[in-house]
């Protein structure tokens, strides 16, 4: 004991023993994770093997862009040398600055179009009410909401909130899909992800060129996160 100060040596088998604690932690929140995910897929009416297989697709394809289209930005910039009297626009030379590569994500946005488009199919024959009317409301009301608080942020790029566009589509749901159930669930998910693809990344195509980013994915970095509840939060009034 130096100064009050009380020094214990750790033996091997306790630190193995937070080794192993610590690893076991690292496995299974990932795990949880995914079965929390699967959990929400099998309730939409997917067998767990496939959730589990549609979840692994989502995560693995969210690293994937798949570049669709490029925007050449042209910059007009001042020479700063002397101005010619005879010519005064000889000074202003036009450059091609950057390209903004436009990219559409396969996890975040292929996929999830995809499931959306599937269950819709599953679900549309079990369904009393038709579908039609939730479905334009909960699309055009989950774009409005998810484009007004969505974030362009120059040299980042878009960023669209985690919860506020699936917890809309929630709400929605609930109101226009006839309380819990699978039309209201159905309603949720769809209106969720073109809500958000829409409202939170084709929408905001115009305002990318002033942002200085050299890349542009729909689904990807700021918007996969949103896209990704708006696939699991549906569930929870299947």
């Amino acid at each position: 004991m130096t100064n009050g100060i009380r020094f214990q040596s750790v033996g091997a088998l306790s630190v193995l023993a937070i080794l192993i604690l610590i690893v076991v932690i690292i496995v299974l929140i990932p795990l949880a994770f995914l079965g929390l995910i699967g959990a929400a897929f099998t309730r939409l009416g997917f067998s767990w093997l496939s959730a589990l297989a549609v979840v692994l697709l989502i995560l693995l394809g969210s690293t994937v862009n798949i570049p669709v289209y490029t925007i050449k930005r042209d910059m007009v910039r001042m020479n700063h040398g002397e101005m010619s009297m005879s010519d005064p626009y000889a000074a202003w030379v036009r450059e091609d600055v950057w390209e903004i590569i436009i990219s559409i994500n396969l996890g975040g946005a292929v996929i999830p179009l995809c499931i959306a488009l599937y269950v819709l199919y599953a679900a549309y024959p079990l369904v009393t009410t038709s579908l039609l009317v939730p479905l334009a409301i909960g699309t055009l009301g989950v774009s409005l909401i998810t484009y007004a608080s969505t974030r362009a942020l120059p040299g980042v790029g878009i960023q669209v909130p985690l919860l506020i566009p699936a917890l809309t589509a929630l709400l929605i749901g609930l109101v226009f899909g006839g309380s819990v159930g699978l039309a209201a669930s159905v309603t949720a998910l769809v209106s969720g992800i073109f809500g958000v693809l829409v409202g939170g990344n084709l929408a905001q195509l115009g305002k990318i060129r002033d942002l200085g980013i050299p890349a542009m994915s729909i689904g990807g970095s700021g918007t996969f996160g949103s896209v990704l509840f708006c696939c699991i939060l549906p569930a929870l009034i299947a």
